[in-house]
């Protein structure tokens, strides 16, 4: 068994961010080992090509804790999942130009009527915490609803009258009768780092360099 002391831990995504991550993290020297591609493999934990870092391979709201509690030092997430927590002890320093779609409110086809007038509101999502700050700015208290999946389902069941989830085409809500209503923020995916480990950990400093010289370059190209 591989010595795993003194490693470093880089956690990242399962789901939509994992594509687009791979490229740039091998650009900027972080490669998975060969098991790491085997769909038939259901490890979580994966060494690389180097002999200092293995990968982690996680939900994506898990990312941002394992790197805010230090379990893991770095890793890469959506900035959706960075607004829900803000978590004190992380820091993304590389907005990495990847992952691209938007945070949004959506209703049923003439539900938006009922925002405007409302004062408490019922809203499925797995953001909470975004969702509450949202319509606070607004005036309206939002009685949140915390679903990780099926997001669509909630007003046809009567579950709420809104959902907020993250839309890239739009499509599914087009599919289940829904309508963005309004825009909360875009988002994109970031390199994130425990800031604990980034003061004391020389090899912290040296990967925000590389992905940030990587992101630099796509920026360019």
């Amino acid at each position: 068994m591989k010595d795993t002391a003194g490693q470093l831990t880089f956690a990242i995504p399962k789901g939509r961010i994992l594509d687009e991550a791979l490229p740039v993290m091998a650009r900027a020297g972080v490669v998975p080992e060969d098991g790491f591609h085997d769909k038939a493999n259901r490890a979580l934990s994966f060494g690389t090509t180097r002999q200092d870092m293995r990968i982690i391979r996680v939900r994506a709201f898990d990312v941002a804790t394992f790197v805010a509690h230090g379990a893991a030092q770095v890793g890469i997430v959506g900035s959706d999942v960075i607004e829900e927590f803000d978590y004190a002890d992380l820091y993304a320093p590389v907005d990495l130009d990847i992952g691209h779609c938007r945070l949004s409110v959506a209703v049923v086809n003439g539900g938006k009527e009922v925002e405007q007038t409302a004062s408490h509101l019922r809203v499925a999502t797995k953001y909470p915490n975004i969702t509450r700050r949202h319509f606070e700015g607004k005036g309206i208290q939002a009685e949140c609803v915390k679903l990780n999946g099926a997001m669509e389902l909630a007003p046809s069941l009567g579950l709420a009258c809104q959902i907020v989830d993250l839309v890239s085409t739009g499509r599914t809500l087009k599919d289940n009768g829904l309508v963005e209503s309004e825009h909360i923020l875009d988002v994109s995916a970031r390199l994130i780092v425990n800031r604990a480990a980034l003061k004391t950990d020389p090899r912290i400093a040296e990967l925000v360099n590389a992905f940030r010289e990587e992101a630099a370059k796509q920026q360019e190209a």
